[in-house]
């Protein structure tokens, strides 16, 4: 049964039929998109059947009339709950009606338990894409069933029968009572339309499978190398077998947008599968226009690249990769949004900003050009736009005029100059060299433009990643030849060269040196100071927010420790991702899934903490999010909190005001840059007229 005849319905004009239907009658979510039937088409299992729509009641009472619509129409109807469906009864070709979403009050509970000598989980590798693997699965499953039975156990499991168990059944029922399953379904059911094929008359257990012999997926060559994943996008897309963790509701980081929206097609899972059917490998696969898919496109905007599936997921998903590959070809030789010429470049416009931070900053405020900008920028016009340093780090070094180190001397380090420390929060690596001095290091800082190319990667501009990459490596040159540890203050321009970098430059040596030297400025502290060297000590509470990528990538187990070390008592939270994400939360139709996941944990934390503890966070991101966020706090990196115990004890209350931040333009300077405007513009118009 395809999509487009749904046995029973008739032609596409029943189809339409029952789709208005459903939106007139059901006070639901009615889907019939290509997109949200591709998200459900797998769930947990091996069996993959592209459901004829989704239907999302707002009610118990919706769901009773979606149904009653669907009998209407001969529709066959699935009824879904959890989403986990390890053994397929929640994939058919059918009308899926999801309870997920909003009916999930508790109403009653009934104390239920199970005892199981034996209940084994296992993933067996049988190599379902091959005649002789999915003989050796069924093979497999037929001998169990009947080593299970003789012994008088139970075939069903705590994840329901499915196809996987159905045409099993008999053998630890018998006929004649699976015939009575069969009678019994007939007397509600006549026509066979709730969930058919699963336990009364199911399809084969090797039927439908999501893989199988008969799979044929496209082979897309790609910007990254997946190193991991045996150099393939197809095997880093399944890596995800189902298991769902990305649909839980707290602890860890994967997966903030599913938590904030309850969407399958919005969870790591969700974006897997509609990766999986953009692939091809099946006749009826719900994605057909590959890289160009706009399903594929809608699904992935609302992840936040934050990378937390690639730590939490327990098959290592790292969707904020696959994410960055499918942009870099859905845009190929097209115009991209806005936001990825005005947010991806953001280095670059970085750099400019140094011809007259004060003007840029003030037409970046001014009321009547900051709104326009934002327009033409793709900015969500409830961000205001982060304020430029008048002098960048970078600057304040030059000004220096050391005697830059040698590479080879064991006490040199590099200190890695990324975009926002240098432009944004250049205290940051001031407070971080007087640091590393104290704790008897050289440091050198690249004077020259470089850049991790972060930006790029995460709007998927990777080809311009990739030169940024090259050059940035010719300037470090010197320094990787001579193993001078890179110490990163930024922790999504660290992981970068940790992670990305080397996905990306595979085959480069330079990439490979630089993985093995950076390391975290905790990292540089905790590990590799001189035994009598002793932090400053702080001796108060501190409340953290640890960066996502830092969780996934680095980790934070350094931190910990320079922080134990520092006499800080430290609540590091666990309250998931910030929801800012570097680019995401600043790009128009965002702001509202960034707040709601802001608002799960991050920001109701920062304003119970109390006014002497530090509010630390190493993250950008994550210190833009908390004082934009109506906390009345701000926050400081680590560095900055321990160049200041260099000075003394600090102040009992509200302790992150010693902080040194780039303040906003004044009111005048804002309205002068508005009034400013209009008349450089007709001065401009003048002068052409006059040319002309």
């Amino acid at each position: 049964m395809t999509p487009g005849d749904m046995s029973g319905t008739g032609d596409t004009t029943d189809r339409a039929a029952l789709i208005a239907a459903l939106r007139a009658e059901v006070d639901g979510e009615i889907r019939f998109d290509a997109g949200s039937r591709g998200a459900y088409a797998t769930d947990g299992s091996n069996y993959q059947q592209v459901p004829l729509g989704v239907v999302v009641p707002r009610t118990v009472e919706a769901g009773a009339r979606a149904v009653s619509v669907c009998a209407r129409f001969a529709a066959p109807v699935l009824s879904r709950g959890g989403g986990t469906s390890l053994a397929g009864q929640c994939t058919n070709t059918a009308v899926v009606i999801d309870w997920s979403k909003y009916c999930t009050d508790l109403i009653t509970v009934d104390l239920y338990g199970h005892f199981g000598q034996g209940c084994v989980h296992t993933r067996i590798p049988f190599g379902l894409r091959t005649a002789e693997g999915v003989a050796d699965f069924r093979r497999f499953l037929e001998r169990a069933a009947d080593l299970v039975t003789s012994y008088g156990g139970s075939l069903s499991g705590e994840h329901g029968d499915g196809q996987a168990r159905g045409e099993l059944l008999t053998r630890m029922f018998g006929e004649r009572l699976v015939g009575a399953f069969g009678e019994l379904k007939a007397l509600f059911d006549p026509d066979d339309r709730m969930n058919p094929g699963k336990i009364v008359r199911p399809q084969p257990v090797d039927g439908q499978l999501r893989l199988g012999a008969d799979w044929r997926p496209d082979t897309p060559a790609t910007r990254f190398g997946f190193p991991d994943d045996e150099h393939s996008f197809t095997r880093a897309v399944l890596r995800c077998v189902g298991i769902g963790n990305c649909r839980s509701h707290s602890g860890g980081v994967m997966c903030p947008s599913y938590r904030a929206t309850r969407e399958e097609e919005h969870s790591t899972r969700g974006r897997a599968r509609l990766l999986f059917e953009m692939l091809n490998g099946h006749a009826d696969s719900a994605i057909r226009d590959g890289w160009r898919s706009t399903a594929v496109r809608d699904a992935l905007d609302l992840c936040l690249a934050c990378k937390g599936c690639k730590s939490d997921c327990p098959t290592g998903v790292d969707m904020a990769t696959l994410k960055a590959e499918f942009l870099s070809h859905h845009y190929e030789g097209r115009p991209r949004p806005a936001a990825h010429y005005a947010l991806g470049w953001l280095p670059l416009w970085a750099r400019l900003s140094r011809l007259a931070p004060s003007l840029v900053n003030s037409a970046l405020h001014a009321p009547g050009p900051a709104r326009a900008g934002k327009l033409l920028a793709g900015v969500d016009g409830s961000r205001a736009a982060p304020v430029f340093a008048e002098e960048s780090f970078v600057q304040w070094w030059r000004a220096r005029a050391d005697e830059p180190p040698d590479p080879a001397d064991p006490r040199t380090v590099l200190l890695w100059p990324d975009t926002f420390t240098t432009y944004f929060h250049p205290a940051i690596g001031r407070s971080a060299v007087r640091v590393l001095a104290d704790a008897g290091f050289r440091v050198a800082v690249p004077t020259r433009p470089v850049c991790c190319g972060l930006t790029w990667i995460s709007t998927g501009q990777l080809d311009t990643a990739k030169r940024v990459l090259r050059r940035t490596l010719d300037v470090l040159a010197p320094y990787l030849e001579a193993g001078t540890p890179v110490i990163g203050l930024e922790p999504s321009c660290t992981a970068v060269f940790r992670s990305d970098a080397p996905e990306l430059l595979p085959d480069n040596q330079d990439v490979q040196r630089l993985a093995g030297q950076v390391r975290t400025f905790a990292e540089q502290l905790v590990h590799h100071t001189p035994d009598d060297w002793r932090p400053p000590a702080l001796a108060r509470q501190a409340l953290v927010q640890t960066h996502c990528h830092q969780h996934a990538v680095l980790k934070d187990d350094a931190d910990r420790a320079l922080m134990r070390r520092a006499h800080l008592d430290a609540d590091v939270l666990d309250e998931g991702c910030c929801g800012l994400a570097g680019n995401f939360g600043f790009e128009r139709g965002h702001h509202e899934v960034s707040m709601a996941v802001a608002e799960q944990g991050v920001l109701p934390a920062v304003r119970g903490a109390a006014p002497d503890s530090l509010i630390l966070a190493d993250g950008f991101s994550c210190r833009t999010q908390i004082e934009e966020g109506g906390t009345g706090r701000r926050a400081l990196h680590l560095a900055e909190a321990l160049a200041l115990a260099l000075d003394g004890n600090l102040p009992s209350d509200h302790p992150e005001r010693l902080a040194d931040r780039p303040s906003p333009p004044s009111r005048a300077a804002r309205w002068a840059t508005t009034a400013a405007l209009p008349l450089g513009a007709a001065l401009a118009l003048r002068l052409l007229r006059r040319r002309a």
